[in-house]
């Protein structure tokens, strides 16, 4: 790994530090740590010891410190979802996401999900925000309002073609209660369901069940929107087949309802803290959802199609990990307003804080200063229903009892589980710090790169002798 080419191109601080670290004695120690958290970019540092005893005898059967490890720490993981603090940790919570998404659509009995699911109607749902005035775009046919035929790259797209009129604290402010246009939209959709179906809601929840896994993501003009995948279940959930009515027209059609009902109310608002200045004063504003709704079914197999269930889970995996930043901001909290020159943020996601910090005095319960450098959004980015498959925290447990498995195996310690060799563990841990030396960075960034290549060679090497999609970016 520390060979010439892969350190050409190297500062020279870093340098330094990747040839402190090679010649260290605990320079292989090091290296499996690093490995171990997938090359982790900012990984927890622990300190303490773990006692594993035989329960009945007492009999210590295996005991570990970090006093014998390099600086007397214990590297873990991070465990954060965002591709721009740690691109590891990110990779593997966007492969969680996918096997959640993919379990909900394609079932898995590991997963508790019955493979029956698949004959649910089902469908991929994209719910947009509305317009906050022209932006430079690539329209489908023609040129752009600003007469332009932008490249695909051009760093103009989704920004305003007027910045002086676009209403940015519309934009801000619908990116804050986007998430409560969400709750209404599912509360709305089980009535219109109903009203569909002929139906009283009380029988129509009794004999089926609306699932969903949604994810957030920004659009270039920094507006946040919503893709879904919302499928019928019977009355017991993904258990039970829905009912006869229940069909991929009336879901459809429910949707769209339901979408065109929302409305949430903003109160006006009026801020005059200093009497010889003018008021800033918010009117009252009513937000709803975008006219741009797309609803599409998804297919178990591909046929010449786009939406399947292979391309859904994959597009939904790819957007859990990715947040405003994708629109030129940054992702952590900003002060105040001069922090944004040295930040170097674009004039457009500039103006969209700069609207979150002036907003806050106005309506100080939306917290908009907090989540300025969120464009005001302030909601979870990936989100389900509890009936639509497994969780997150399912898949990690699952993951730590494998590796607990591996290392209990390797030191030859019994079954925790053995009723007939009961052993007691006990653990004590402190946090220690966080993050990486220069040096250390740089390995972690070329392991975690290593692990990713050979992981998806290999899935792609499988997905040939499947037959599968070639093209699924995570599994």
């Amino acid at each position: 790994m520390t060979n010439a080419a892969t350190m050409a191109g190297l500062d020279s601080a870093t340098l330094a530090d990747v040839l402190r670290l090679a010649g260290s004695p605990g320079f292989d120690r090091i290296q499996d740590q690093i490995r171990r958290t997938g090359g982790c970019s900012d990984p927890i540092h622990l300190q303490g010891s773990t006692v594993t005893r035989d329960a009945v005898t007492g009999h210590v059967l295996h005991s570990y410190s970090t006093d014998t490890e390099p600086g007397g720490r214990l590297r873990v993981a991070c465990g954060n979802r965002r591709a721009s603090r740690c691109p590891a940790c990110a990779w593997t919570y966007a492969g969680d996401t996918y096997h959640l998404i993919r379990a909900g659509l394609t079932g898995d009995p590991n997963k508790g999900t019955p493979e029956t699911v698949r004959d649910h109607p089902r469908v991929f749902a994209t719910l947009t925000a509305p317009s906050f005035g022209p932006v430079h775009n690539r329209p489908d046919t023609g040129c752009c309002r600003c007469g332009t035929l932008h490249p695909e790259d051009a760093p103009e797209l989704g920004t305003p073609l007027n910045p002086q009129t676009y209403d940015y604290a519309g934009a801000v402010l619908w990116n804050n209660y986007a998430s409560d246009l969400w709750r209404y939209f599912t509360i709305y959709l089980r009535r219109e369901i109903a009203k569909q179906a002929g139906l009283t809601q009380k029988d129509a929840r009794e004999q089926s069940r609306v699932s969903f896994g949604k994810v957030a993501e920004y659009q270039k003009r920094g507006a946040v929107h919503f893709h879904a995948v919302i499928r019928f279940d019977g009355p017991e959930g993904p258990d039970s087949p829905p009912p006869a009515w229940a069909t991929l027209d009336l879901l459809t059609a429910a949707i769209r309802a339901a979408a065109g009902r929302v409305e949430v109310d903003v109160p006006p608002a009026r801020y005059q803290p200093d009497p010889d200045q003018p008021a800033h004063i918010e009117s009252a504003r009513t937000l709803r959802w975008g006219t741009k709704l797309d609803v599409q079914p998804i297919r178990a197999f591909g046929e010449g199609r786009k939406i399947t269930e292979q391309a859904v889970a994959s597009y939904v995996a790819k957007y859990a990990t990715k947040a405003a930043e994708t629109t030129g901001t940054v992702d952590r909290r900003i002060g105040n307003k001069e922090a944004l020159v040295l930040l170097g943020v674009p004039d457009h996601p500039r103006r969209m804080i700069e609207a979150c910090l002036d907003l806050h005095a106005l309506y100080p319960d939306r917290k908009l200063r907090d989540w300025a450098h969120m464009l005001g959004f302030r909601g979870h980015f990936s989100t389900k229903s509890r009936r639509y498959s497994t969780t997150l925290s399912a898949l990690r447990q699952v993951r730590a009892d494998y590796r607990a498995t591996q290392q209990r195996e390797a030191l030859g310690l019994p079954d925790p589980d053995d009723t007939e060799a009961p052993t007691l563990t006990l653990a004590h841990w402190a946090y220690a710090g966080h993050g990486h030396t220069p040096g250390e960075s740089w390995l972690a960034a070329n392991l975690h790169r290593d692990i990713k290549q050979s992981r998806e060679t290999a899935r792609e090497a499988l997905a040939d002798c499947d037959g599968g999609d070639s093209d699924v970016s995570q599994g």
